[in-house]
């Protein structure tokens, strides 16, 4: 019997608890002060248009997880009780607002992705661009009160996804473009909580009507296998050095497993199936708990079944898995408590369209997704085994989309019209299918390995020096409620609370090294208020530790080049040499980023000799594979007239900076660690030249190109951007909507 390749995918809808609990009481079930603003801003923008464009196309059927901490706050927005900082400046008279609050307004409410958010709205670009250029404290002193007011309500507006553009009131907003007062602040919120309004009920009427399957999440988002032991970071990285007390109080699992299942019962009206364990993380003691709870079936990522098959998986030169009969199936756990079925996503085309699609224009990504899963179904259909195949496609359904055209709406489009009219492909919610195909490969519980969808490993939530410092001030908090029995849900669900708060997953996200925000310093202070309520709850003395920071969180600032620098060019990432350096930092602006920069920070200058790049990379990042094939330099020197040319790298878009022209270009091969030099001559033509500069790769890359490779003085300005591409084809650059300015 010959099967169309089913496809699967899911979509994880998340943010953690903005909520604070300052004031004591429990404040997490009700009104409260919300740090953060991203659970009413990525909700315009982000949850309720995914689901209103698959309705248009009713044939095709999708997963959708959305987190009980995330439809929680939601509802408090929707009643009109969550208020933050960026709503209440937004709210407030501009003739009202304090010194501080305008500093807020200039830091923040540029806080949203430039080409896609900020470029495409006139007012809100030439706000932009003029502090850019003349600064914060140029604004402060010469921008008048509509100047504020046009930038409260351009932030709030950009994050109203496109698909609601054609709502009458936004169409007059956008046409408007300037003059807002604060009646149409006012107004904007107000067509803000109507769209959030609609996000549950539309989830769920798309539910009942076959089309959606909305599956679940344990309550506040932890690593259910880190509750059950921290010791579980060790089966994937056993040298890991662990905190100092040992993690361990697994019946906080059916805890968060049963307030999940009730949540979602309440909204949805029926019994959730499936459960997306947090990050994708398992290990083989959650799961009976999971089966005990009801669950039918769970997802995690190829790499976990990569390690629990011991099979790694390769793929060929065009990204097409060999033995995909081993990742594209359905699984049995058979565990103590019963069976469980699993599914394991395929983590490349889930990462094209977190990260690489944004990139493409939408007709060719749709096409490119398209050619890759035909290209699957036609591996099965030329396979023996006559059983359907399953492509699991799951990734975040919210941070993506910020780097796509108008939010991903022409790309699903496209991609959502290929779909109805290609008969080899058909989309199906993971139920559906394992109730048509129940699966036949069967898996020991106990096979399974411990391990997430970051690299098949805890490393990004345990065993980096500040996240192991959460983990002791999470276990003596723990242990504080245990030694209070009479401390009941029932009868103290603050202290409760509180605690399921601590244990979500963002926090230990954002500390220590590999992920860094402009909010970092915000996450450290809401994972020890929520700490602190588990004290205050139980009428316990709160320990002193809990009001100093888990680290020191610096303002993230540009250093400019001090002096001459001589640093030895050997990749090892030592700041020796680099002190006087320039320095850029790079990574995520905000918000829970699970797209985060895998570049850390540039460095940059220059002595008699040469001049100097240095990039360095987040840990475990390996550039060819999770970075781009080739990191691109391009300069020009302002001021002197010379030959210049447009990039040199196909499909580089028509935007500044990347469209000015260069005078030289560099290439940097990370697969083949090679050079490649080149000088722009008459007609706009590239011309290869001979060259003496040094590159080393290793915890860094570092890079010095020879004066004399250039012709050009020591004390010549250069105006510089580093561009990665694949193949000569543009992926990105950096830094963000500026460029790098060395000078002497």
């Amino acid at each position: 019997m010959s099967h169309p390749l089913h496809v699967a995918f899911i979509w994880h809808q998340h943010q953690p608890l903005y909520k604070s609990p300052e004031g004591g009481g429990s404040t997490y079930l009700g009104a409260g002060r919300y740090r953060l603003p991203w659970v009413r801003l990525h909700g315009t923008k982000d949850y309720l248009d995914l689901v209103l464009m698959l309705e248009r196309y009713p044939k095709l059927h999708q997963t959708v997880n959305l987190v009980p901490s995330l439809i929680l706050q939601l509802e408090d927005y929707i009643n009109g009780t969550a208020f933050d900082p960026y709503l209440e400046v937004s709210l407030t008279p501009t003739e009202q607002l304090t010194q501080g609050q305008l500093e807020f307004i200039l830091e923040h409410f540029f806080d949203a992705n430039y080409e896609t958010l900020i470029q495409p709205h006139q007012r809100y670009r030439e706000l932009y661009q003029v502090r850019q250029e003349k600064g914060e404290a140029w604004c402060l002193a010469n921008w008048e009160l509509q100047d504020y007011s046009d930038l409260l309500a351009w932030h709030n507006l950009a994050w109203i996804d496109p698909l609601f553009w054609d709502d009458e009131d936004i169409a007059a907003w956008l046409k408007q473009g300037r003059d807002f007062n604060l009646g149409t602040r006012q107004r904007i919120y107000s067509k803000q909580r109507e769209i959030l309004a609609r996000i549950v009920p539309q989830h769920r009427q798309m539910q009942e009507n076959g089309q959606l399957e909305v599956m679940t999440t344990p309550y506040t988002h932890p690593i259910l296998p880190l509750l059950a032991d921290t010791d579980a970071g060790r089966v994937a990285v056993p040298n890991m050095t662990l905190p100092r007390y040992r993690f361990s109080w697994a019946e906080d699992i059916p805890r968060h497993l049963n307030k999940g299942w009730e949540f979602y019962k309440e909204r949805f009206k029926q019994e959730p199936r499936g459960l997306w364990p947090s990050e994708q993380s398992v290990s083989p003691p959650v799961l009976p708990y999971i089966v005990e709870q009801g669950f039918n079936w769970i997802c995690s990522d190829e790499a976990v079944l990569g390690w629990s098959l011991q099979q790694f998986f390769h793929r060929d030169e065009v990204g097409n898995i060999q033995q995909p009969e081993l990742l594209y199936r359905p699984y049995s756990l058979e565990t103590s408590a019963g069976n469980l079925s699993i599914v394991f996503r395929d983590h490349a085309l889930s990462d094209l369209i977190g990260f690489t699609y944004s990139g493409m224009s939408p007709q060719n990504a749709a096409e490119d997704l398209i050619g890759r899963l035909q290209k699957i179904a036609q591996m099965q259909q030329n396979s023996d085994n006559e059983e359907p195949w399953l492509v699991t496609i799951a990734l975040d359904g919210e941070n993506c989309w910020e780097f796509y055209e108008q939010d991903g709406k022409p790309f699903l489009e496209a991609l959502y019209e290929r779909f109805s009219n290609e008969p080899q492909l058909k989309l199906v919610t993971v139920s559906e299918f394992i109730e048509k195909f129940p699966p036949t490969a069967t898996m020991k519980g106990e096979q399974l390995h411990s391990g997430s969808w970051v690299d098949g490993s805890f490393t990004t939530w345990i065993g980096d020096p500040v996240k192991n410092r959460a983990w002791d001030y999470l276990t003596q908090a723990r242990q504080t409620l245990a030694n209070h029995p009479e401390a009941t849900e029932e009868n103290n669900p603050a202290a409760w609370e509180a605690l399921y708060a601590a244990e979500g997953s963002d926090w230990f996200w954002w500390f220590g090294e590999g992920h860094s925000s402009n909010q970092d310093a915000i996450f450290d202070q809401l994972f020890r208020l929520h700490l602190q309520g588990i004290y205050r709850a139980l009428n316990e003395p709160i320990p002193t530790y809990l009001n100093q920071p888990l680290e020191i969180h610096e303002a993230r600032t540009d250093h400019r080049v001090q002096g001459f620098i001589h640093p030895e060019i050997n990749g090892s990432g030592d700041e020796k040499g680099w002190e006087k350096a320039g320095r850029l930092e790079i990574g995520g602006a905000r918000g829970t980023m699970h797209v985060s920069s895998p570049i850390q920070r540039l460095w940059y200058g220059l002595d008699q000799s040469n001049f100097y790049l240095r990039m360095d990379f987040k840990a475990g990042i390996q550039p060819a594979k999770d970075l781009a094939s080739e990191l691109n330099l391009l300069w020009f020197y302002p001021n002197k007239i010379m030959h210049n040319s447009s990039s040199p790298i196909a499909d580089t878009p028509d935007t500044a900076p990347v469209n000015y022209l260069f005078h030289h270009h560099l290439q940097i091969n990370f697969s083949t660690r090679s050079i490649k030099f080149q000088q722009a001559g008459e007609h706009f033509k590239w011309y290869s030249r001979e060259t003496q500069a040094q590159a080393a790769l290793n915890n860094s890359l570092e890079i010095a190109v020879p004066w004399q490779d250039l012709q050009q003085p020591p004390e010549s300005p250069i105006r510089l951007v580093l561009v990665l591409s694949d193949e000569g084809h543009f992926r990105n650059y950096l830094p963000e909507n500026s460029l790098i300015a060395i000078e002497q």
